[in-house]
């Protein structure tokens, strides 16, 4: 595949549009990638000329990111990838300061997570979740003095409510601190929420969407079906009370059989077309992967080799549309052109503002 890179957010920091995600790495939690297939994943990845990398201090139990650090040394990588890492879980029982998004977890989780990666900064830093304690003005101070500092060189939020990701933003352009680049948020054709507020606050505000689980947890990769039970991921997870993993719904299923009927007529696989269209999505920077095989890998970065035909475009929307709650149900034509009148009434004409596209060879100074 022919990799192109775009900048995160407003940040001038550039990366491809599909990460490698690393929650994969290690076989801590029971499932997940041995050392050398983690390693054959990520050269892989690297070899298609990837360089943005996701991992957090969480992810089996720290080994993601002491494996991440290890792999890029090898390779002599550090100044081409761009590491993303992120705080707040907690990973010593009995220690309420050891996990959340206060000032003195995070100064303690930037240290451990720069340790095991072997590197002294990350490029992106990132809140894991919402602790529903700490306030956004003291997060957002903490990430900036760890700007100022060096440790990291951009912010970002993880999985938090949109009031609160447009307050921390208000914050910093305010203040003068460094500013959120990037959201990363769930988003896949079986997970369409981010639409009402997320992919509007981050198209207007600056912050480049990352997206995990494109393909939501497994599911429409194709490997299972309503009345049979298996192996995989989301079969060990069907008692689970993680929110994540409660993906085996009745329109969930109809989202798979009509992927399933597309990917087959325009002759690619359901992760190819699956990843496809989330990419291809309004807000979205880039789709993080997150392979446990390297056949998955191999097939997962062929996904931006194609385009999905508006027809059967249309169809995957139609079969993964979800009404639009209030008050954005009031935010379509039906309400709002009584807003214009029934003029026709725009932001910008189509054409207003060309996007900013590098492309070609360089100019040699050389007389030879």
């Amino acid at each position: 595949m022919t990799m192109t890179y775009y900048t995160l957010g407003n940040s001038g920091l550039r990366v491809s549009r599909l990460a490698l995600g690393t929650m994969t790495f290690g076989k801590e939690w029971g499932w997940g990638a041995d050392r050398d297939t983690a390693r054959a994943i990520f050269d892989a990845y690297v070899e298609a000329r990837g360089n943005f990398f996701d991992t957090a201090d969480l992810y089996t139990d720290g080994t993601a990111e002491a494996w991440l650090g290890e792999f890029i040394a090898e390779r002599g990588l550090r100044d081409t990838a761009v590491i993303a890492s992120k705080f707040t879980m907690n990973m010593q029982p009995g220690n309420p300061n050891a996990g959340g998004n206060g000032r003195k977890n995070i100064m303690r989780a930037v240290d451990a997570s720069l340790k095991r990666l072997g590197t002294d900064y990350i490029d992106l830093y990132l809140m894991h979740v919402w602790d529903r304690l700490t306030p956004a003005e003291e997060v957002m101070r903490t990430l900036d003095d760890l700007v100022r500092m060096g440790k990291i060189r951009h912010v970002g939020l993880s999985d938090v409510p949109a009031w609160y990701a447009g307050r921390a933003q208000a914050i910093a352009e305010l203040r003068g601190y460094e500013p959120v680049s990037a959201l990363q948020l769930e988003y896949s054709l079986a997970e369409r929420a981010i639409e009402n507020e997320f992919v509007p606050f981050g198209t207007r505000h600056g912050a480049g969407i990352m997206v995990w689980s494109p393909l939501a947890s497994g599911l429409l990769s194709g490997k299972y079906r309503p009345a049979q039970t298996g192996n995989g991921r989301l079969d060990g997870f069907r008692n689970s009370t993680h929110p994540g993993f409660q993906k085996f719904t009745q329109r969930n299923w109809a989202i798979v059989a009509e992927l399933e009927k597309v990917a087959s007529e325009i002759g690619r696989s359901m992760p190819q077309v699956a990843l496809n269209w989330v990419a291809t999505q309004p807000g979205i920077a880039t789709v993080i992967l997150g392979a446990t095989t390297l056949s998955q890998m191999h097939d997962n970065l062929g996904a931006l080799d194609f385009e999905i035909p508006k027809a059967h475009r249309d169809r995957l929307e139609r079969a993964s549309r979800t009404p639009a709650p209030f008050p954005y149900s009031y935010f379509g034509s039906q309400i709002q052109a009584r807003v214009t009148g029934g003029a026709t009434t725009g932001d910008k004409p189509s054409n207003y503002a060309s996007p900013v596209l590098i492309e070609g060879e360089s100019a040699s100074v050389s007389t030879n």
